[in-house]
């Protein structure tokens, strides 16, 4: 068995579960579909596989997968996680008939924890820490819809802040200049597996390419490795992917996610 393979497998077994969303105020399984709910309107659908369902089969579930998320008026956004190594015949366009749309592929990164932990420089007047407190929380939120090109909006910062209320083990880190968050990120030890993800990464465009999303995701890394965690997953933009990269973690596949608005 390749490491490669050995990593899709953990990665497969261990975190395709009920592990993959701590957060969800709840939870409806339709056949092997996961129909998620969170706060904020979000819906989410996940598996582990589809029970080898032919084309017939799969356009059934994603209709009764829509249909069970229409029904819910307070629900504006789905979003259905694929994964590119998955038997999924048809689905592709049984999404496109229902209005998803596909946002850009993202490559699932795993390796090591302590090939992450290493001592990284940090520009002068740069600083780490983890943060929990509300005002910090909502400025790192703040930044982070303010990057990714998002409306501003409270959802993200109430949802993270309902999640740290719930004490099982996210983790927020941030990296500062002059009173001002430049980079965040998110570490979530998952219960039960011996996998940790890293999530969430961005930085101010003016503060890239310096290390600081290196140095962040050291610190991640050592935090989980005190964890008990020896393995670290993320699906990686383009961006961050070649940095996940130079420390050992490799890619085992690709996921990407269909998006619908109502």
């Amino acid at each position: 068995m390749t490491d490669t393979t050995r990593l899709l497998r953990a990665y497969d077994e261990q975190l395709r579960t009920d592990a993959e969303t701590p957060s969800a105020i709840s939870v409806t399984h339709l056949g092997p579909l996961r129909l998620v709910t969170f706060l904020g309107g979000r819906g989410f659908v996940s598996y582990r596989d589809l029970d080898g369902a032919d084309e017939a089969g799969v356009q059934e579930l994603v209709d009764q997968g829509i249909a069970h998320f229409r029904a819910d008026g307070g629900i504006t956004k789905v979003e259905w996680k694929t994964r590119g190594h998955d038997h999924a015949p048809g689905l592709h366009e049984a999404l496109l008939k229902h209005g998803f749309v596909p946002e850009e592929p993202e490559s699932i990164m795993i390796g090591e924890a302590a090939a992450l932990a290493v001592d990284v420089p940090l520009p002068d007047g740069v600083t780490l820490r983890r943060i929990t407190e509300e005002p910090d929380v909502r400025s790192m939120a703040a930044m982070a819809d303010e990057v990714f090109g998002e409306p501003p909006s409270d959802k993200s910062a109430n949802a993270i802040l309902r999640r740290l209320g719930l004490d099982d083990g996210m983790e927020l880190w941030v990296a500062e200049a002059d009173g001002q968050i430049v980079t965040a990120g998110r570490l979530e030890p998952v219960v039960d597996t011996d996998f940790a993800g890293i999530w969430g990464g961005c930085s101010r465009p003016e503060w890239r390419g310096r290390g600081i999303y290196r140095a962040l995701t050291a610190a991640r890394a050592r935090s989980a490795l005190a964890r008990g965690k020896t393995l670290i997953h993320s699906d990686s933009t383009e961006y961050s992917r070649p940095i996940l990269e130079r420390y050992g973690l490799v890619r085992v596949s690709t996921t990407t996610p269909y998006v619908w608005r109502r």
